[in-house]
């Protein structure tokens, strides 16, 4: 066993692997305490936008830290709140008013499910099942593990999963048969379809139309069924748009935002409603107030750090960058076609992926950790989804890097 007392996440102690020391950041670089230079070429689980250690954001966290560190906000607020809020409202549709603060992609998906089922209760009318996408990942916490595909992630704890109604995943071709079956659930008056618009993360970096978003928001709306989008992955640009429901000129009801919303710096979470949503939790009556929080909602701190990716987002050409390194995963992508044991190539914006080998496609295969080890041998952070390999680096990555990461993919295929 390992000298350290850390329980790793998504790590298999007893296989004995190593875990490397990291000791600095910089862009779209790491440095490890035995002096090695590893390209995050998955922006450490999503997060890093712009880059890791950014100037501005640093600033910003500095300056917050010698002022306020913490603050109750049940009935409290600061400025750094108040600003990520008013900057939220200036960036995203009109119709989303109201931010609610959390600390996490979970947290902000479980505060999105409680908003629309408190929504239903008070307005009297009894509404209680959520429909959700097959392959779809939310988070790890009890609803947002309620709410992903089940499986092997989540098998240990189904006693604690509440039922859900699923509809398929909308491939290329299929994607009838999935509106279809949404249609048919809507008629039964769920509370909220949950989604991530146009690609699925961890079910496998999965892509579906903009066309097929755009239907399923029109059967919501035709119904009543809210619409809630988890852009915690797919949102600050990843998809080549702020939010990848602008692909499908759709807004949700509800949406979910963390990863980028600090640039990837520290930790925070917000879900955006609309005004219908809050109204029906405002009135004179305390039982109805939306009933959820936890000790470090809107972290002064973490808020300035939110604040001041808003400001990058609003004053520098971020959207110019993503369509840069768009280009440039395409370009890379289109020179491994052909490639024997290269297939399903896809890209959308700044993500692209592959798999690799034939029949290996369960995220415990056994090729998994040996795609792992060869690229960490390259000096490499990519971590693929059992035998998909995919990139998604910070916005800022250079062109060398870039090859260098596509350059062991290539050379990966030939042992898959």
């Amino acid at each position: 066993m390992s000298d350290s007392a850390i329980w790793h996440p998504f790590t298999q102690h007893g296989l004995g692997e190593p875990i490397p020391e990291v000791v600095r950041a910089e862009g779209a670089v790491l440095h490890t305490a035995d002096g090695r230079r590893i390209v995050d070429a998955i922006s450490s689980w999503w997060v890093t936008t712009h880059g890791h250690c950014h100037p501005a954001i640093m600033a910003a966290i500095r300056e917050a830290a010698g002022q306020l560190d913490q603050i109750i906000f049940a009935g409290w607020t600061h400025a750094p709140a108040e600003a990520v809020a008013a900057g939220l409202r200036a960036l995203m549709p009109p119709v989303l008013t109201r931010v609610f603060f959390s600390d996490s992609g979970s947290t902000s998906v479980e505060v999105a499910l409680k908003m629309a089922l408190g929504y239903w209760r008070n307005r009297d009318e009894p509404r209680h099942r959520i429909v959700v996408m097959a392959h779809s990942y939310h988070g790890d916490t009890i609803g947002a593990m309620s709410v992903g595909a089940r499986g092997v992630f989540n098998q240990a704890y189904s006693p604690l999963l509440f039922d859900v109604a699923t509809i398929p995943f909308p491939a290329a071709g299929a994607e009838q048969e999935t509106l279809d079956v949404l249609e048919a659930f809507c008629r039964e008056k769920p509370a909220a379809l949950i989604v991530e618009p146009l690609v699925l993360g961890a079910g496998g970096m999965l892509v579906y139309s903009a066309r097929a978003l755009a239907e399923m928001r029109s059967i919501c709306s035709r119904y009543g069924v809210l619409f809630i989008a988890d852009e915690v992955m797919t949102g600050w640009g990843r998809t080549g748009t702020l939010l990848a429901c602008e692909q499908a000129s759709v807004v949700p009801d509800i949406l979910c935002l963390s990863k980028g919303l600090t640039g990837g710096a520290v930790p925070l979470a917000v879900t955006m409603a609309t005004e219908p949503i809050y109204a029906a939790h405002y009135a004179d009556d305390r039982a109805r107030m939306f009933f959820h929080s936890s000790s470090y909602t809107a972290n002064p701190i973490a808020c300035a750090a939110a604040a001041a990716n808003i400001a990058i987002w609003r004053e520098e050409p971020v959207l110019g960058r993503v369509a840069a390194l768009a280009r440039a995963q395409a370009v890379r992508l289109e020179r491994l076609a052909g490639v024997p044991g290269v297939h399903n190539a896809r890209t959308l914006g700044t993500i692209a992926a592959v798999e690799l080998g034939v029949g290996e496609g369960a995220y415990l295969s056994a090729l998994g950790p040996r795609l792992l080890r060869f690229f960490a041998d390259r000096g490499l952070l990519l971590r693929p989804l059992g035998n998909t390999v995919y990139v998604m680096p910070p916005y800022c990555i250079g062109d060398a890097d870039l090859d260098a990461v596509w350059d062991a993919i290539g050379e990966a295929a030939r042992f898959a």
